[in-house]
């Protein structure tokens, strides 16, 4: 029996008022999982306004009561661990492993920024005159939206709404029509646990209707979206009519540098790992790799050795793989094109280079060698677990090779010298650089992009002031 999922606006579950539905499909099979309301702007609309009627009586909250509401949350997602990683291996096509990291992540994450209620802060700042005291206040933003990604679909809602939520904000959600199910489930755990009606509010739709009225509506006082640098100019171009506050993450082209004295087997391990991590469709994922002369040959070898191993299939049906299939047909089309391009263009192909099976998005683990700075598979974002790979002479020339690019989301290094590192970590413009490690940030970080990936950024206090703003009070006394 199909599922249909419901909006959840005010607190209840919204029957859907036309007869326009989307398909969810499982990638591994291809089979219907459920049907999710195609919403209108309307009924984003009217989700935005009853978040705005919930505001004030949230923000009025002290702020170590909205963070019991977080841990409320946190601990009714642990319960129901199980049922939402195999929703998300489901819809997803994640590895089951990689699916319940996401959903405890999620409930770490809600659990952290709740610790933040007794810890952001104004400040008191010196004044000119004799008798004055300025203060700086830290106050909430009122109504906030939020556009997901398929990718993470799960831990992007507990990204958005936990420091959100903390900081006295309300907010809308609109998931991924492409994995929408987890978020039935959270709704469901919002209504169980009696979460104030408004507060989070879940709408489904496309990002052409529903995205574009939570960026466009004047109540809006936040706009946050992961997802594509497209929809991302189209979030700002939404947003600008009302002058409204946007966050985005929009992908990255992350550069892995390896240099002669690298220690081959961590970085042979963390470059798989950071290539494989859901099939390559990750925005941090290292997207290529620049190898230095000297260890060429050993590098080649041994990635190539590693990439073999990397066993994929239905995650719902085996346990111990690597990865599973990509999201989409079109997502499966795009990866063929770009490899069958990078080949027309003198690539090299070492290993894959072609869809698995007939059923299911799967493509095989791929290396192509022999490319150039200007080819489309170095300059544009893969989205699958394809890998080029380059080489250079010397660190300013793979620094300078690195940060060629439109996207400055992460970076990588490896290398056993300090010097190489600090030369790299003063030079590379990324928002992100991880040394001798797989590219996956930590919560209590700040990730954000440079260029084209993004504005704001999420996690940690910066992340949670993203949803504050400042109101300066000027007291004069006698």
């Amino acid at each position: 029996m199909t599922t249909h999922l419901q909006h959840y606006i005010n607190g209840e579950f919204v029957t859907h008022q036309n007869d326009k539905w989307i398909e969810v499909i499982n990638p591994s099979t291809e089979a219907l999982l459920s049907r999710i309301p195609e919403g209108s702007a309307a009924d984003a609309s009217r989700a935005i306004s009853a978040a705005e009627a919930a505001q004030p009586g949230w923000e009025a909250l002290p702020a170590v009561e909205r963070g019991i509401w977080l841990r409320k949350i946190a601990a009714a997602i642990r319960k129901r661990e199980p049922e939402l990683t195999a929703t998300i291996v489901a819809e997803g096509g994640k590895t089951q492993g990689l699916a319940q990291t996401e959903v405890l992540f999620t409930a770490d994450y809600l659990e952290y920024m709740a610790e933040w209620a007794r810890r952001y802060e104004g400040e008191i700042i010196n004044s000119d005159r004799p008798n004055e005291n300025i203060f700086l206040f830290k106050k909430a933003i009122g109504v906030t939206t939020g556009n997901l990604p398929w990718n993470f679909p799960f831990f992007l809602i507990a990204r958005k709404a936990a420091p959100a939520l903390i900081t006295g904000n309300t907010i809308v959600i609109k998931p991924s029509e492409v994995t929408p199910n987890n978020a039935g489930i959270f709704a469901e755990i919002l209504q169980e646990i009696g979460l104030p009606n408004g507060v989070i509010n879940f709408v489904y739709g496309y990002g052409p209707e529903v995205g574009q009225e939570l960026a466009a509506n004047p109540k809006v006082g936040l706009v946050s979206l992961t997802g594509s640098v497209g929809a991302g100019i189209a979030t700002m171009e939404a947003a600008a009519k009302n002058v409204t506050k946007v966050s985005l993450e929009l992908g990255g082209k992350a550069p892995a540098i390896v240099m002669d004295d690298a220690d081959l087997d961590i970085a042979v391990k963390a470059i798989v790992s950071s290539r494989v991590i859901n099939t390559g469709q990750v925005c941090n994922c290292v997207e290529r790799v620049y190898v230095q002369e000297g260890i060429y040959d050993r590098f080649l070898t041994a990635i190539t050795a590693a990439f073999k191993e990397v066993k994929f299939g239905n995650p719902a049906e085996k346990a111990d793989i690597d990865m599973g299939p990509l999201i989409t047909s079109a997502a499966l089309a795009r990866v063929e094109q770009k490899v069958a391009n990078a080949l027309a263009d003198g690539g090299n192909l070492v290993l894959g280079g072609k869809r698995a099976g007939d059923k299911g998005f799967f493509f095989e683990p791929t290396i192509i060698t022999n490319v150039r700075q200007d080819m489309e598979i170095m300059r544009d974002e893969i989205f699958g677990p394809v890998l080029p790979v380059m080489t250079f002479k010397t660190l300013d020339e793979a620094i300078a090779l690195a940060n060629d690019c439109e996207y400055g989301l992460t970076s990588s290094i490896f290398t056993q010298n300090i010097n190489t590192t600090m030369n790299a970590l003063r030079k590379l413009k990324f928002g992100e650089t991880y040394v001798n490690r797989e590219n996956f940030e930590a919560m209590q970080g700040f990730h954000a992009g440079w260029r084209k990936s993004g504005v704001g950024g999420a996690d940690g206090k910066h992340g949670l002031e993203e949803y504050l703003q400042t109101h300066v009070a000027y007291l004069q006394f006698t």
